[in-house]
């Protein structure tokens, strides 16, 4: 096949260029090795009996065959599911068993976990193992040096089908429909992102979150297709990460506002020890950003700092520059895939300025995988798809953010979302990171209570839940304070940086 028919492919760029740097050991793959590779991989499942269409799963750190099983996933024309390292025997076993996967490829980190699987037990699931531990299943690593480096002959466009992070219940696969085409043709998410976002073969770009979540995957193999390099973090360290920006002059870089958070955090004169001029967009999403988190990134990095709105599902995308933001102060964008509605609990469109549920027109179509009920719940009787957020409108079609529906507390009947609260905990020194929830009250039937971790030096500091709270409402109306603070050394957040709200709420409400 003539390379001109693969632009999008590995074997479209110059084969000694970098594609992907892992950069805790710095290891290096060029685009040479990752064509060879990738078609090994393809040759293997092939020989594994996995036919196009048919569906794999990947349990992987960050780690170099991660994103070479995802390639050769990508041309052999078959599903593949990265499964979140952070998940338990169980867990992953319900992902192995509702994606139908026939074949997993995980690491030798997941020694210990693999026999405890069910799908494994019950022989619908065969294993490899990547790595170089000792292990009783046959070596992704080693069975792909037997296999040709040329492309397979029946080459096919393959697709992603993640699973939602699962923060209010089990997670659900987002099924899009495999395109009957050869790997490395035009695809919408490949246009969308180079549009908004520039990725090139001049790109450079840091990935310091982990790669089983769709927007680290996605942007990190579009930079790759595009011809540009990815630096991969095994995990995110804030001072780490400003160091590879000058070692490997990062240009393009992708984060979410945890991570902002843990960086203004460092000390100034760590924060100035690194030349970071080489970057030309960051771009940030995953949830709401602070509006003072977000400007003081913004004083720190210039307005190179590019913020969307967007789900695994991609029913919708709405995003924005640094120079909007600033006239549209916690805005995240006018849609830049389908179209925007704010809507009510029925469904009915309400107007500019009111807040309710976000709906998106004429978006990416999606389904959730085995779950026809779910699909139906969130699409509208026009046909519009939401992701559950809840959000309003300015008169210039700006997006604004303000929570999710499924965390909204009801307070002596009134709605109250935290997502203000939180923000407000997050600009005090000593707050690292927050989390407010709805606990039961006899009264009210449920009361504002805010979990928080502290940067360290504040840890001892007495009275400090006495301090936050009359910091609150110095702020914010009493309704949205809250009237109780724990302190915890860790809160229960994704690596990708969404809050498990339903881990802390079944604490207290299992209760009752």
């Amino acid at each position: 096949m003539p390379c001109n028919s693969h632009p999008y492919q590995p074997r479209a760029h110059p084969p000694d260029k970098p594609a992907f740097i892992m950069a805790a050991g710095g290891e290096i793959v060029s685009f040479g090795m990752l064509d060879a590779r990738a078609n090994q991989g393809a040759h293997l499942l092939r020989a594994q009996g996995i036919t196009q269409g048919d569906h794999i799963a990947i349990l992987m750190e960050n780690r170099r065959e991660m994103l070479e099983v995802c390639f050769a996933a990508d041309r052999a024309g078959v599903y593949y599911t990265t499964i979140s390292t952070h998940l338990n025997a169980d867990e992953i076993g319900y992902i192995l068993a509702d994606c139908g996967a026939r074949f997993l490829v995980a690491s030798d980190f997941f020694l210990d976990i693999l026999p405890k699987l069910e799908p494994v037990r019950a022989g619908h699931c065969k294993i490899m193992v990547a790595g170089q531990a000792a292990s009783p299943y046959p070596c992704w690593s080693e069975e792909i040096k037997q296999e040709p480096a040329t492309p397979i002959k029946d080459e096919a466009q393959g697709l992603d089908m993640l699973y939602s992070s699962g923060t209010t219940g089990r997670p659900k696969g987002i099924k899009w429909p495999l395109e009957n085409t050869l790997p490395g043709a035009r695809t919408m998410l490949v246009d969308l992102l180079n549009r908004l976002f520039g990725y090139g073969p001049e790109t450079r770009y840091l990935c310091p979150a982990p790669l089983y979540h769709a927007a680290p995957l996605r942007h990190a193999m579009v930079t790759i297709k595009m011809g540009g390099t990815a630096v991969i973090m095994d995990r995110f360290d804030a001072e780490t990460a400003l160091r590879l920006i000058e070692q490997y002059k990062i240009t393009h870089s992708q984060w979410v506002p945890t991570m902002f958070v843990r960086l203004l955090k460092l000390p100034e004169a760590t924060r100035a020890r690194y030349d970071l001029s080489s970057m030309e967009m960051a771009v940030h999403a995953a949830a709401p950003c602070p509006v003072k988190i977000k400007y003081e990134m913004l004083s720190w990095w210039g307005d190179i700092i590019h913020e969307y709105y967007a789900g695994t599902e991609n029913n919708g995308f709405s995003a924005i520059t640094s120079t909007e933001w600033r006239s549209h102060p916690g805005s995240v964008g006018r849609a830049k895939l389908g179209v925007v509605h704010i809507c009510d609990a029925e469904g009915h469109e309400v107007p500019v300025g009111t807040t309710g549920e976000i709906y998106y027109e004429n978006g990416q179509q999606f389904a959730y995988h085995h779950d026809p009920d779910k699909t139906r719940a969130c699409t509208n009787a026009q046909g519009w798809t939401t992701l559950g957020d809840i959000g309003r409108l300015d008169n210039e079609g700006y997006l604004y953010l303000t929570d999710r529906k499924s965390f909204l507390i009801i307070s002596g009947g009134v709605n109250i979302y935290p997502q203000e609260t939180e923000d407000t905990l997050l600009s005090h020194p000593a707050v690292l990171d927050a989390a407010v929830i709805g606990i039961p009250h006899e009264e009210f039937g449920e009361a504002v209570h805010a979990v928080v971790q502290l940067v360290p030096e504040y840890e001892n500091v007495p009275q400090l839940a006495e301090t936050l709270m009359a910091f609150c409402r110095s702020k914010l109306s009493a309704l949205k304070c809250p009237r109780s603070i724990e302190f915890r050394s860790t809160l229960p957040r994704s690596a990708t940086g969404k809050m498990y709200k339903r881990v802390l709420r079944s604490e207290y409400w299992d209760k009752e």
